[in-house]
């Protein structure tokens, strides 16, 4: 297929994922996927509820079956690959549940997900993963369930920050918050994110608001990826709306999701 002056903007890819089918059981939800993210790159994968997204990301990170396909990271062959291994790879996921400890504080959070650094420089970690979320230094000793949403989900990607990945892979981050405090989470953290040169891949419910700050954008209907370009051409599109409904893939129209 030939490279768009488009694709070939883009940075060197870091992450890769090449006609990946992944599911449940012996059910494939996902397939022929294909998708890649550079450094200090942010890409959005969005589409109607039940498109499979948060799937793709599992696939990624081996939480779930992965039935053909390959993820590549830097090169090398991660597919299968136990989701605790990924971290030294480069690979930091932060889920939509269960991303913080709620019982443990903000430091100490920090602290379990530094747990490869060397004891020597663990509070020099710390410290340098603060200056990114200038917040939660005021913090330390808050405990973790007494955060509101928006501090929760910083303090989450804070922690996965701890062993430096290269890619950062980010499960409907807005998920459960404010419309301010999603704006927030998108507009500051994660551009904040890609500034400092990691990839970063999320999925988002709020299909409009993802789209307006990442470099390029994945459409999933049906398991499948239906487009894909710059954001500002997807947004752009006349019959976006349609294809993000499945009117151009026949059968049942999935439920819609946020798509403005």
């Amino acid at each position: 297929m030939p490279t768009s002056s488009a694709d070939a903007a883009r940075p060197e890819p870091r992450l890769v994922v090449e006609e990946l089918s992944a599911g449940y059981a012996d059910t494939p939800v996902v397939e022929g996927i294909a998708l890649s993210v550079g450094p200090g790159e942010k890409v959005a994968i969005v589409g109607p509820n039940g498109a499979g997204k948060s799937t793709v990301l599992k696939a990624i990170v081996g939480e779930i079956r992965v039935f053909s396909g390959r993820v590549l990271l830097e090169g090398r062959d991660v597919t299968r690959v136990p989701t605790e291994r990924l971290p030294e790879r480069g690979l930091g996921y932060v889920p939509q549940v269960r991303d913080v400890f709620e019982t443990l504080s903000v430091e100490e959070n920090l602290s379990m997900g530094g747990y490869r650094v060397a004891r020597s420089e663990l509070a020099q970690r710390v410290d340098e993963v603060l200056e990114l979320f200038p917040n939660l230094a005021t913090m330390r000793e808050r405990v973790a369930g007494k955060l509101s949403g928006g501090e929760r989900k910083m303090l989450a990607i804070a922690r996965t920050l701890m062993l430096r990945p290269t890619v950062l892979i980010l499960d409907e981050p807005s998920a459960n918050l404010s419309p301010d405090l999603a704006q927030r989470v998108l507009r500051e953290y994660v551009c904040r994110l890609a500034e400092t040169g990691v990839g970063v891949l999320l999925v988002e419910q709020r299909v409009r608001e993802a789209l307006e700050i990442a470099d390029w954008g994945y459409v999933l209907v049906a398991g499948r990826k239906r487009l894909e370009g710059p954001p500002s051409e997807l947004l752009g599109r006349e019959d976006l709306r349609e294809v993000f409904l499945g009117a151009d893939v026949g059968g049942a129209r999935p439920a819609a999701g946020e798509f403005v």
